[in-house]
């Protein structure tokens, strides 16, 4: 009878320290636990050393940390018609443990697939060249709309960031002759402004000479001076077009008489 009694309470005690056992649960300190009593949510335990009654208490292991996902290239259609593949990077986190288990199963597949069809039709929306360009305001839309979307599920969406634009050798030739053809029309311009602003100066210039004739007399000195300094031979002298027009009164006189 001693023997019998004393291998009870040795079961007894071992079932005990089982149980002691099964309901110790530690949670580091980027970890949390979704508590359920019979089924219900009950709450959010951690981080720390956590007691779970057996059976009739469950408890969810939740990471807060953040969490990156990349994702992977998407086939993706421009507002211009321009066929592009696309591939970008998400860093979400959750932000309530609660929500993430009990609204969204899979959370993690949730995001990642929200992810690829945000991002399709967010840059569907617009044009190439601001794929291109404005990476950092598409950033912040895609960011936003996902943040909008998961909020529901206890997932913050901190960053999305575009990595890689996949573009056909057709369009890539098609842009590099846009280029040369933007640079060209610039230069043409600057071109133009150039001219211009020389012609101003040219009247300018002439009206300041018209007004002094003496001025005159030392431009013509002063190109002397620039010719002779480059040894030529043959020195071109320009002459006044008012000596010019004397001389031709003078042959045309006779004529007339």
């Amino acid at each position: 009878m001693i023997g019998f009694t004393f291998g009870f309470s040795s079961i007894l005690i071992l079932l005990a320290a089982v149980l002691i056992a099964s309901s110790i649960r530690i949670f580091r300190e980027y970890e949390r636990g979704v508590v359920f009593m019979l089924g219900r949510f009950w709450k959010v335990k951690g981080p720390g050393l956590v007691l779970i009654i057996p059976i009739v208490q469950q408890a969810v292991r939740m990471d807060l940390r953040t969490v990156v996902f990349d994702v992977p290239p998407q086939d993706v259609i421009t507002r211009d018609n321009v066929s592009v593949k696309v591939n970008a990077v998400v860093y979400f986190r959750v932000v309530d443990p609660e929500k993430a288990v009990i609204q969204v199963a899979r959370y993690f597949e949730a995001t990642s697939q929200l992810s690829q069809t945000t991002l399709r039709a967010v840059l569907g929306k617009h044009e190439l060249d601001e794929l291109l360009a404005d990476r950092e305001q598409l950033n912040a839309d895609i960011q936003k709309v996902l943040d909008a979307q998961t909020d529901a599920w206890g997932i913050k969406v901190s960053i999305v960031e575009i990595k890689h634009v996949d573009i056909n050798e057709t369009m890539i030739r098609a842009i590099a002759r846009q280029a040369e053809a933007e640079r060209e029309r610039r230069a043409k311009v600057i071109h133009a402004e150039g001219e211009l602003q020389a012609s101003q100066h040219l009247l300018e210039a002439a009206q300041t000479l018209a007004r002094q004739p003496q001025a005159m007399q030392l431009r013509y000195l002063q190109t002397l001076t620039t010719i002779a300094a480059d040894k030529n031979s043959t020195i071109v002298f320009p002459l006044p077009i008012d000596l010019l027009s004397a001389v031709l009164d003078r042959f045309s006189k006779p004529s007339a008489s």
